[in-house]
């Protein structure tokens, strides 16, 4: 299963670009998911995160998610069919 099919909650988020500069870099625990944010849980406490203006992995992984495309209430996310990227 693709992690873009999974749950997020408690998954370690990293991330690796964004528009907002200060948040390159920021890595904590999924603690929350709506349509258009993620809230994490880092040692500096808890961000809201939009999704759109990141690009991040999960749980340490080397899959890159854009997160402009991933804009859906977690409940539709899981179920949705992606394109592969090739």
């Amino acid at each position: 299963m693709s992690l873009l099919n999974q749950p997020w909650l408690a998954m370690t988020i990293t991330v690796i670009d964004s528009k907002d500069n200060g948040l390159i870099g920021l890595q904590g625990m999924i603690v929350d998911e709506t349509k258009h944010t993620l809230r994490v849980r880092s040692s500096k406490g808890v961000h809201v995160i939009p999704k759109n203006v990141i690009r991040f992995t999960l749980d340490n992984g080397d899959t890159v998610i854009e997160g402009s495309k991933v804009t859906q209430r977690p409940e539709d996310r899981v179920n949705r069919r992606y394109r592969r990227n090739r």
